[in-house]
């Protein structure tokens, strides 16, 4: 089976994450676009892009309570608000990547996923790995999805590609935010990590609902429990992503 990069766009980079209303960072979304562009033309392995839902998703899961699952009729339009959300700032990531002549292709997880007591449990992945097969740039995101035990629940991006990464044969997984990688105790970033020990997180730029970089260590270090590498880096560093997806070895902190 042919080798697959999975990659993160975090949402407090392509978001301003403090505006609740919902603010996207065009700019930097049309320079990773291109930065993938370029890359593309170079590099063997497959790519699967995933991006976070920033101010637009997590706002809307945050108001309605959707990540303490379906508990009252009086949420269900919050679920359909959060995936409205959710799906909206989708659109403007395929739009930057259709802009950059790249031929992305949307993978929903609300329609390919089940949740089970808030963990992955199902996942149909034939639409994504014959999108990969005709040389499509499969994108997911973080999303709404049905639960077997509490009715909904929020699939991460963190999830889906924790999920994708034990079905596809995965070199390495790229995870790009805003800051330059994980910060130890001192408060200086660490070249490379393998337990949680020593480690230090801040709370989230405005308002996640999903664990912030705590989330994104903890499913790295998952993936590395079963051999796949992470490196988390500073997508507002223009190069970097480029330079990464080209093997190279960029600034920031490696997980293994």
């Amino acid at each position: 089976m042919a080798e697959t990069l999975l990659v993160k766009l975090g949402g407090s980079l392509i978001t301003e994450k403090t505006d609740d209303r919902g603010a996207v960072r065009r700019d930097v979304l049309a320079r990773l676009a291109a930065e993938i562009a370029r890359a593309r033309q170079a590099i063997t392995p497959r790519l699967v892009l995933g991006h976070g839902s920033g101010s637009f998703g997590h706002v809307a899961a945050r108001e309605h309570g959707i990540a303490e699952g379906l508990r009252s009729p009086a949420q269900l339009p919050g679920i359909s608000k959060t995936q409205e959300r959710a799906a909206a700032l989708h659109r403007e990531v395929l739009s930057a990547l259709a802009a950059a002549r790249l031929a992305p292709y949307s993978i929903a997880p609300s329609s390919c996923m089940v949740f089970a007591g808030g963990r992955a449990a199902e996942l149909f992945d034939e639409p994504l790995r014959l999108a990969l097969d005709a040389g499509l740039l499969p994108v997911v995101y973080g999303d709404v999805v049905m639960d077997r035990e509490q009715g909904v629940a929020i699939c991460s991006t963190e999830r889906i590609l924790e999920t994708l990464a034990t079905r596809l044969t995965v070199r390495q997984v790229l995870w790009l935010g805003e800051t330059d990688g994980v910060y130890g105790e001192d408060g200086r970033i660490l070249p490379r990590i393998s337990s949680l020990e020593g480690l230090r997180f801040t709370s989230p730029a405005g308002t996640d609902v999903t664990g912030g970089m705590r989330h994104r260590v903890e499913t790295a270090l998952a993936l590395a429990r079963h051999g796949v590498k992470s490196v988390i880096f500073n997508g507002l560093t223009p190069g970097l992503l480029e330079r990464a997806l080209l093997g190279e070895t960029v600034p920031g902190t490696e997980v293994v």
